[in-house]
């Protein structure tokens, strides 16, 4: 399969990047801002797997053009079965002091990357393709809600209500469109959220979930936000 994944470079994107790619299967293009983090990703699937077909790329989401990211997938790829939407921001700051400016950086990274993005490769999305967007327990209507994560909040809870919207109106062209709200996973986004605390879950393994749901979930889920959370956070 053709996949693309955004926020590829640490993390969650890190980790489902390389467990898509390492088999030698599919062909996965990771794409994020930071190059060095992208070239690691791939010295570490090379080494697992010197056949692996990893196509880094080093793009902005919010402020590059991204008609130029579309002409290099399609280049590339040809058409696109996965779209997994993994890239985002996070600011840990009070409400009262969060300001509109930093509110907006994060619906633009959060939720506007993911709507262009999803947009631009759409109409090269082979029938029964899948996008996956990934949201968050915060995000999500009636959890636990924690100081501090107000915009961030907002703005995956913006996502889930986007990816309902999504899986109606591409149904047209016979696009699968889910998301999943996840709990803590043991991430560097997590120790900025909530310091010193230790998740019971690890990104890889997480990684090796999100991966799964990603080749096989459209089979069963369309248009559903399903949680995926062992604690809170």
């Amino acid at each position: 399969m053709n996949i693309v994944v955004t926020g590829a470079s640490s993390g969650l994107g890190f980790e489902t990047a390389l467990e898509l790619s390492k088999k030698g299967e599919h062909r996965v293009v990771a794409i994020s801002r930071n190059t060095d983090k992208l070239k690691r990703l791939l010295e570490i699937g090379r080494s697992l797997n010197p056949d692996i077909q990893l196509i880094p790329v080093s793009f902005d989401l919010v402020n590059d053009d991204i008609k130029l990211l579309q002409d290099f997938i399609i280049r590339t790829l040809g058409s696109v079965d996965i779209l997994i939407n993994n890239a985002g921001q996070l600011i840990n700051k009070p409400f009262m002091k969060t300001t509109s400016e930093e509110f907006l950086g994060l619906l633009q990274a959060n939720v506007l990357s993911h709507f262009s993005i999803s947009k631009a490769l759409v109409p090269f999305m082979n029938k029964g393709a899948h996008i996956l967007n990934i949201g968050s327990m915060g995000g999500y209507g009636g959890s636990v809600k924690f100081p501090g994560l107000s915009a961030y909040s907002a703005s995956k809870g913006a996502l889930h209500i986007l990816t309902e919207c999504m899986a109606v109106e591409l149904q047209e062209y016979e696009i699968k469109v889910n998301c999943l709200a996840l709990g803590s996973v043991q991430t560097e986004m997590l120790e900025e959220a909530f310091p010193g605390y230790t998740s019971p879950v690890m990104a890889f393994e997480m990684g090796e979930y999100v991966a799964d749901f990603a080749l096989n979930g459209s089979r069963f889920y369309n248009g559903k936000v399903l949680t995926v959370a062992l604690t809170t956070p």
